[in-house]
Parts: structure tokens; sequence; C-alpha cells
């Protein structure tokens, strides 16, 4: 796949992510829309699995593929209010991520 195709595709993918995130924290920014895979650029993955991560300025709710790439964010949050915006998505059927979420 051309890196360009990966991009445009990643980009439907993240902000189909982002439109599910915004629904249930009223805010929502792209994160990534491509990842490297076996030294070549592929889109983000189409599964949509939300979690949450600590930055330095505070938590965000993000919503990540199946690898944990993030695809859309949260702005900053308190640990609660991140923690409720998890809740609202797994009780509308968004399964939880647990893993590690990649940012970059």
């Amino acid at each position: 796949m051309q890196y360009h195709q990966a991009v445009r595709i990643g980009q439907e993918r993240a902000r189909k992510s982002q439109m599910t995130l915004f629904s249930h924290a009223g805010f929502a920014m792209l994160t990534l829309t491509v990842k490297r895979s076996q030294g070549t650029f592929v889109p983000v993955g189409e599964k949509e699995l939300v979690s949450i991560a600590q930055k330095p300025e505070g938590w965000i709710a993000v919503i990540v593929d199946e690898e944990g790439f993030a695809k859309a964010q949260s702005k900053a949050l308190s640990e609660e209010e991140a923690k409720e915006i998890l809740r609202k998505a797994t009780s509308a059927g968004i399964p939880e991520y647990t893993g590690q979420v990649r940012l970059v």
C-alpha cells in the first residue's frame, strides 16, 4: 500500500473514531492516522476500543485500534472526568482497551 493510500484510509477511520468519542466526551480530536508495521506505513485499524491515558497536562479519553494506536482523543481532563467518559463509552457498547495506549 502506498503511503498516501494509507493516510486516506487512516483518516477515514480516525474521523469515525473522532465522532464516536465526540458523542461521549463533547470534544475529540484526531490523533494518529497511520502506523508502522513491518517497516511500512499502514492505516490505523478499524476496531474501536476505548481507554484512558495520563499525559503531563492531565488525563485523556482515547479511542484506539486493536494494537492500542490512538485514533482520537479528548482534551486534557481530570482523572475522574476521563473515567466518566470511559464508563459512558463502555456502557454504550465500546469495548475497553486495557493494554498500553500508543499516542505517537
